[in-house]
């Protein structure tokens, strides 16, 4: 039995981000959050487990990040770090930072403003210095679905490959996702961590013979555990030379992974 899991940001769909940095309120959609993680001391990307287009957009502006999920009980994920770190240690760091909602609305409204073509919304979440005990930045993201996927999906599908995805994007944007492209939301593993892909990936290779598609970074470590690790440069970023050392397969489209033998 064969099964391919997939990343979803820069994977599956074309990737819009837009970050705020606290400290300047300069607004940047050309910088990867993950590249400011590793770059940092620290540093953590943190996701809020709401949808911002129907409960952050509306939220008092005025309210510190904190007292918003405090008061609203958003439950938060690690997407990335360059070390694990627990729930607990975020919400400690942030609790008497001051920034605010309107941080993080501001830029969910530049996406917005830019007229990005939003198929699906990822969601929105933070970077917090654990050192500093702040939050440094604010962030949104959405995108489309990249137009080759939905074909890619039903021909591995005719071929009898089960299929995942293991992103570290929010349960609500991936299960839209999955509905979208045909895959059972029981194959979806949701704000997946670089070291959670990886224990996917060993789980399912008990079963299977298993191929990782990934983009950047975060997919290192499932790249290296997989049978086949692929690397898609569809999204067009920067990415380090460790991240290509650890693919078996480069490819410009994610199309490309029906002529993959594994």
């Amino acid at each position: 039995m064969k099964a391919i899991v997939f990343d979803n940001s820069g994977t599956l769909i074309e990737r819009y981000r837009v970050m705020k940095d606290i400290q300047t309120g300069a607004m940047c959609d050309n910088i990867s959050s993950l590249d400011l993680v590793d770059n940092g001391s620290e540093r953590a990307l943190v996701v809020l487990q709401t949808d911002p287009s129907k409960c952050i957009i509306n939220a008092n502006p005025d309210q510190t990040i904190f007292e918003f999920i405090n008061r609203n009980k958003i439950d938060i994920s690690i997407s990335y770090s360059t070390k694990e770190i627990q729930k607990e240690e975020i919400i400690d760091a942030i609790k008497n930072d001051k920034s605010q909602v309107k941080d993080i609305q501001d830029t969910i409204k530049a996406i917005i403003d830019k007229k990005y073509n939003v198929q699906i919304c990822s969601g929105s979440g933070i970077i917090v210095n654990l050192n500093k005990q702040k939050i440094e930045f604010t962030i949104s993201s959405g995108g489309k679905v990249f137009p080759e996927v939905p074909y890619v999906a039903r021909e591995l599908e005719n071929r009898g490959i089960d299929l995942f995805i293991a992103s570290g994007d929010r349960k609500g944007t991936l299960q839209k996702l999955a509905e979208f492209i045909g895959i059972p939301n029981e194959n979806v593993f949701d704000t997946a961590d670089a070291w959670k892909k990886m224990e996917i990936i060993k789980g399912l290779k008990r079963n299977y013979k298993v191929m990782m598609v990934g983009n950047s970074v975060n997919d290192i470590y499932a790249l290296k555990e997989a049978d086949v690790g692929v690397l898609t440069e569809q999204q067009k970023e920067n990415n380090p030379q460790k991240l290509y050392d650890t693919a078996d397969v480069i490819i410009k489209n994610i199309k490309e992974v029906l002529d993959i033998d594994f």
